[in-house]
């Protein structure tokens, strides 16, 4: 179960009309209450003689405490949140819907079970079979403005127990590691100006790699501006001259009135942000001429050599109950992967850092303390970016060094498996993926009118298959009850019957001699 804290606004009997109107694509179905701060009957809109409802009651009941407090009250004060099922999931009723809502307002704290008639008025609205709303004003009875404080891992919490009680699909826990998506109109403004991605997401990537591969401010900012990232720097009022903080913008995406939209650090990334990214630049800086080839193909044995070393520490670190001590080591895999992502040139290289971004973040975007893993690949993460920067040569293809960093991934993805992080170690194991696509040669191309012969075998299949989202990982993690196993991947569970056996394909036939 997915729940969803929407921004908060002001116009509640605006958001009122559309839970109960049609929708965008008539996809609202038997609008009404299920639950609310009272009994749903009595807060129920009626209808009009003209088969319309009347919500002025309705509304008016729900803004009153909000008025009471006039200029007290909040700027925005109506509160949104969107809670949907799983699509395989059974329907649930309308008491079951209910007590969710019920859960999601104690555990938030706006309307804690025992103090209803002084906690903030509020309703769940049903439109559809796998989802409901709910919509509450951000105004006590009591005349008291509420305090509203990580909500959203509130709601996750509510939703994690739901599916527990009511045996839907297991979803991962949250885990505060996960970048800030684009919104709706993010991504609506993208398609429309046929980008294909929305600007956070390139920001993104542009400022991880340009932090990987600098070691001072400098060179820092010199980066973005070589990689085309417009940069506005924010100073300190007390002392002149030094920087405080940072935005980011792309050329071209700008506003209504035509200023560019900036994006501050810690809008793309807990990691980004200006104190953060200043911790990181303590290293040696990179080496002022070019490499010999010799040189070059020494230093992709010495990168693949690095991130060997520190999938053997991370193990050993997951293995003896220390996942402490790899921290710094899982957070520096990202700066190489971003390097040689932009260093060679390679799409699935960048599909791989993508993925594996939040396989690398600490709960709250705290750093680690520097270790000499980490400081050993954030090193030759400076080395590859200096090559490609001198050089500009794009055209070897260090396999051993894209090997090294599967396994590496694999790795961190047992190190999040033991901490009970199942949306990281399904981030690390979509890099995994991606590196070993990049590290598979193509297949070599078969004379035309040569059939296939019938002597070529096909390729192994795993013996066993790891479930590659956050959903299978966290279901490993669920306790189940004593006598039982869980379920593995394409076996039946208890009391289902075996999959019927299909046929063998046929074999190609060769030319006979």
């Amino acid at each position: 179960m997915i729940g969803k804290v929407c921004p908060r606004g002001q116009d509640v009997a605006g958001l009122i009309r559309y839970l109960y109107g049609p929708g965008r694509r008539e996809e609202h179905t038997d609008p009404h209450i299920i639950a609310g701060y009272r009994n749903p009957a009595d807060l129920e809109p009626p209808l009009r003689a003209s088969g319309s409802r009347d919500f002025r009651r309705l509304t008016g009941l729900l803004r009153l405490p909000h008025d009471a407090l006039g200029k007290w009250g909040y700027a925005k004060p109506v509160w949104h949140c969107s809670m949907r099922a799983a699509p395989e999931d059974r329907m649930l009723s309308d008491a079951e819907w209910a007590r969710i809502a019920g859960d999601v307002m104690d555990r938030t704290g706006l309307c804690p079970r025992g103090d209803q008639d002084d906690a903030v008025r509020w309703i769940a609205i049903r439109h559809g079979p796998d989802h409901i709303h709910l919509v509450a004003m951000l105004a006590r009875q009591d005349r008291t403005r509420p305090r509203v404080h990580n909500e959203r891992y509130r709601v996750r919490d509510a939703c994690l127990a739901a599916e527990e009680r009511y045996g839907l699909r297991s979803t991962a826990p949250a885990d505060r590691t996960a970048a800030r998506r684009p919104s709706r109109a993010e991504t609506g403004k993208a398609a429309r100006h046929g980008r294909g991605e929305p600007p956070r997401l390139t920001l993104r990537r542009h400022v991880s790699t340009a932090a990987a591969s600098a070691a001072s401010t400098t060179e820092f900012f010199a980066r973005l501006d070589q990689a085309g990232v417009l940069v506005r720097l924010r100073y300190s009022t007390r002392t002149p001259g030094q920087v405080t903080g940072y935005a980011v913008a792309l050329p071209g995406d700008t506003t209504k009135a035509g200023e560019p939209v900036w994006y501050g650090g810690g809008k793309l990334a807990a990691d980004l942000t200006w104190p953060k990214l200043c911790q990181r630049w303590t290293r040696p800086a990179r080496p002022d001429s070019p490499l010999s080839a010799a040189e070059a193909d020494a230093m992709w044995e010495y990168a693949a050599r690095t991130a060997a070393d520190a999938t053997a520490r991370i193990r050993y670190c997951t293995a003896t109950g220390n996942p402490a001590a790899a921290a710094d080591a899982a957070s520096a895999a990202s700066d190489a992967l971003h390097v040689a992502a932009a260093a060679l040139g390679s799409r699935a290289l960048r599909q791989a850092a993508d993925a594996y971004d939040r396989a690398a973040r600490q709960p709250w975007g705290r750093v680690p303390a520097p270790t000499p893993a980490g400081n050993q690949l954030r090193h030759a993460a400076r080395i590859i970016s200096a090559y490609a920067y001198l050089t500009g040569d794009r055209a070897l293809t260090p396999v051993v060094l894209l090997v090294r960093l599967a396994a590496l991934a694999e790795a961190v993805a047992e190190l999040r498996e033991s901490q009970q992080r199942a949306a990281q170690a399904a981030a690390a194991l979509r890099a995994a993926r991606h590196l070993r696509t990049a590290s598979r040669p193509a297949p070599p191309a078969r004379p035309p009118g040569r059939p296939a012969t019938a002597t070529t075998s096909p390729p192994p299949k795993p013996a066993r298959p790891r479930p590659a989202t956050a959903a299978g990982l966290a279901q490993l993690s669920f306790p189940v009850p004593p006598g039982t196993r869980p379920p593995v991947p394409g076996r039946p569970g208890p009391g289902e019957p075996p999959p019927a056996r299909r046929p063998p394909p046929p074999r190609a036939r060769g030319p006979t001699r």
